[in-house]
């Protein structure tokens, strides 16, 4: 595949410059749509307004019907639970005669926000500081959305016989695990079914350095409930003979990973693969650890976070310091979240740690285990022509020779597109970098990188539409 300077594939004087002029000369637009979707709290979690899930999928048609769909819709699939799934928007343009079909894929749906008082900006109102948009969803994956319907209005406005067949799909609950992902895709697969799947939720490898993924962990998580008493009791009358449960909790937890930080349950999958690896600084710098913490595990860092398994507790239900009693509590429940090295079978880690914990002692304490979401790993095909083609998009955009990185972060419906539409070729993208700290407080968006990110995909579509896959 060629790396000229120019788009030596040119259709009707369309060429690498004009597209960048063109999305440079809309770019103000695109991210004030980009501020408005960031503007809806559009959080899939039951405890949330599901009227907001609602807005946003329709802001979400709107701007898809202004980018030169055929065909737009909002549809729901329940889960298998019979819960009915999140909205999420399903927008066509047909493929011209011999030419082949792309999906795009981001999710409208954003993570919670946290505690507010964490934030330096409004949680839901974009805000430009210096080089970065600030704002939950400003990076994930709204940002993913703008892409997708920035890049496709810049193809249509410049290649006058775009023939290239492009379905939208937006989904709304992939924060929430994605729950009627399967059941969807299997409901609309005559609507979706494409050659190219471009899943726009992943992050590059730097500022002003691209990446296509090339693998991501595989995840599970569960719930574990510790009981030592009936009910609460006074902690004077009878603290001593009697622990209370987040004592025990404790206790279960610090068995979770060896003195050197890495997992301790056994019977998971453990790689050391990774090509390259991060400066131990910037990493520190990126993460925002202290520096005087050691970092857990053992070999390259990358492999640690690609390769390797990871296990978090990420909630716990007990009093807070604020509301807390002298009083022995009886129960205590917490999440806790494995993120799986590639080639391991959620299924049989969920078993792991389920062993794991029940062999620990806790003097009789009732412990109950409840698994709560496994996905699995993905490992790209290096080897596709689409690939070769997003390679070159991205250095035309950057100016930058792109980076094939794995990812420690998990999309686990990757392995249902795989299945549900085999014939498929995925290019996992994305528009976040190392400081997004997308999940977190002060997420953001690289601005550009962002424009970046819409002139490769732009390009991307082009030269399909010439060369084909």
């Amino acid at each position: 595949m060629s790396t000229n300077s120019t788009f030596d594939a040119a259709t009707n004087g369309v060429d690498i410059q004009s597209l960048k002029n063109h999305i440079d000369t809309n770019f103000e637009q695109i991210l004030e749509e980009l501020k408005t979707l960031v503007s809806i709290p559009s959080i899939a979690w039951e405890s949330f307004d599901p009227q907001n899930l609602e807005k946003s999928a329709q802001a979400v048609a709107e701007l898809a019907k202004n980018a030169g769909m055929e065909s737009v819709e909002i549809l729901r699939e329940p889960a298998d639970d019979g819960t009915m799934g999140a909205p999420a928007v399903v927008a066509r343009r047909k493929a011209a005669p011999g030419k082949p079909t792309v999906l795009l894929y981001a999710h409208h749906d954003v993570q919670p926000p946290g505690n507010d008082a964490d934030w330096n900006t409004p949680v839901f109102e974009a805000t430009k500081v210096g080089d970065r948009l600030f704002g939950r969803g400003a990076a994930d994956d709204k940002a993913g959305i703008m892409v997708h319907i920035a890049a496709l209005r810049a193809v249509l406005d410049l290649v006058s016989d775009f023939g290239v067949g492009v379905t939208y799909f937006f989904e709304g609950e992939e924060e929430a695990g994605s729950p009627s992902f399967r059941n969807f895709l299997e409901a609309h697969q005559d609507k979706l079914a494409a050659d190219v799947i471009v899943v726009a939720d992943s992050s590059n490898w730097a500022v002003g350095t691209p990446a296509l993924t090339s693998s991501l962990r595989g995840m599970c998580a569960a719930e574990i409930t510790v009981r030592s008493l009936k009910h609460a009791v006074h902690s004077g009358m009878f603290g001593g003979p009697v622990l209370d449960s987040p004592l025990l909790a404790a206790k279960l937890i610090s068995t979770f990973h060896n003195e050197d930080g890495s997992v301790a349950v056994q019977g998971l999958v453990s790689n050391e693969t990774a090509d390259v690896d991060f400066d131990e600084q910037q990493f520190r710098n990126d993460s925002g650890v202290l520096d005087s913490f050691e970092l857990a595990g053992t070999g390259k860092i990358t492999d640690r976070l690609w390769n390797k398994p990871a296990l978090s507790v990420i909630g716990m239900d007990m009093p807070s310091v604020d509301q807390s009693s002298n009083t022995l509590i009886a129960q205590t429940r917490f999440k806790v979240s494995m993120r799986l090295a590639p080639g391991q079978d959620p299924a049989k880690a969920l078993s792991a740690l389920e062993e794991h914990v029940m062999g620990v002692d806790l003097r009789g304490a009732q412990v109950d285990f409840k698994a709560t979401e496994a996905g699995n790993a993905y490992k790209a095909d290096l080897d596709a022509s689409a690939n070769d083609t997003a390679r070159w998009a991205l250095e035309q955009a950057w100016g930058v020779v792109p980076v094939n990185m794995g990812l420690g972060g998990s999309i686990p419906f990757i392995a249902d597109l795989l299945e549900v539409f085999p014939k498929a070729q995925i290019l996992v993208t994305g528009v976040e970098d190392p400081d997004s700290r997308a999940h977190s407080a002060n997420e953001s968006l690289h601005i550009g990188d962002f424009q970046h990110a819409i002139e490769a995909e732009a390009l991307l579509l082009a030269r399909i539409n010439v060369e084909g896959l």
